[in-house]
């Protein structure tokens, strides 16, 4: 399918619309967070806190806050770090915490190293979100069916959390509330430019290896976890669309060439939409992406170091 470029800003406020409505509808209310900490772990460079905090009356959510020992400055920006998925769900906020999982994912001790104070949620059937008397994957598919008969996509649960980690983080004495960030790899980048439009304290977002488009899903035959689809936006707009109403916010995206679930080609296509409206709003300099060749869905240096440059710039 073809869709314009977003280019006039009621296109941009009508795709929205349609968005939010395909999602699931408006946002509650944010109740009371509650917030408390549950551990502290001294580490040679940071604190590791374990945090919990309500995301909706009843839910709470544990999340890991990585404290620098020494910060860039007082208050401190600080970054969300929203975790992959790999169909490892046994993994969430551990893996960017450097508890568990890759190496090359330890993003949030990365951050926090660099000065940034630093979240890392578990998202909804990850780690301690799991059903217990459930299989993984059917953990996954049960939350997102139930979610489905009610009118929600997943997602919609997804941003609702994520905002309430942003919530977290503004509500702390000791974070620049002007200078908040985000990143992800693999679905943590699907998350990141899918709160984003609804979360103007996210200054700067930097996603790694992920914009699927729906018709290089359909057309390529690729399926995506359930976090990436949002029931009946194709008749509106792809993902691209989604992206666009981050600008004019600085945003940078990694893409490995050879990354099978995010067919370059359409990559590409969607990245001059998104170029397009960044242009369209004057702001074609807070937009910056990197394609590295001859790699697949990763974390190479080169992609870290871009994503590194960004935050230094922006936040």
């Amino acid at each position: 399918m073809n869709f314009p470029d977003l280019m006039i800003r009621s296109e941009r406020s009508r795709f929205k619309s349609h968005l939010l409505t395909c999602l699931g509808g408006e946002w509650p209310e944010p109740c009371p967070l509650n917030p408390r900490v549950v551990e502290r772990i001294q580490r040679e460079d940071h604190t590791l806190e374990k945090v919990e905090y309500q995301v909706e009356p009843g839910e709470c959510v544990t999340s890991y806050v990585l404290v620098p020992n020494k910060p860039i400055c007082a208050p401190t920006p600080a970054i969300a770090v929203w975790h992959q998925h790999n169909g490892e769900h046994q993994f969430g906020k551990s893996e960017p915490a450097g508890l568990m999982g890759s190496p090359i994912h330890h993003t949030g001790v990365a951050l926090v190293q660099e000065g940034y104070i630093v979240i890392c949620p578990d998202a909804i059937a990850f780690e301690e979100r799991r059903d217990s008397t459930k299989k993984n994957l059917d953990c996954e598919r049960f939350i997102f069916q139930n979610y489905l008969m009610r009118g929600k996509s997943l997602i919609w649960k997804n941003i609702l959390d994520m905002r309430r980690a942003v919530d977290y983080l503004s509500s702390r004495e000791d974070v620049d509330k002007d200078r908040i960030g985000c990143y992800g790899h693999s679905l943590g980048s699907t998350f990141g430019w899918m709160v984003a439009p609804w979360e103007d304290r996210l200054k700067c977002i930097v996603g790694n290896c992920c914009l699927p488009t729906y018709e290089a899903m359909e057309n390529e035959k690729i399926v995506h976890s359930f976090s990436n689809y949002v029931p009946g936006l194709f008749q509106f707009g792809d993902t691209p669309e989604i992206v666009s109403l981050i600008a004019p916010r600085p945003l940078h995206l990694n893409f490995g060439e050879l990354d099978a679930g995010n067919p370059i080609n359409a990559v590409k296509e969607a990245l001059r939409r998104i170029a397009n409206v960044y242009k369209s709003l004057d702001a074609s300099e807070n937009f910056s992406y990197l394609i590295e060749q001859g790699v697949g869905h990763t974390l190479t240096a080169r992609m870290w170091e871009e994503a590194k440059a960004k935050f230094k710039k922006h936040l």
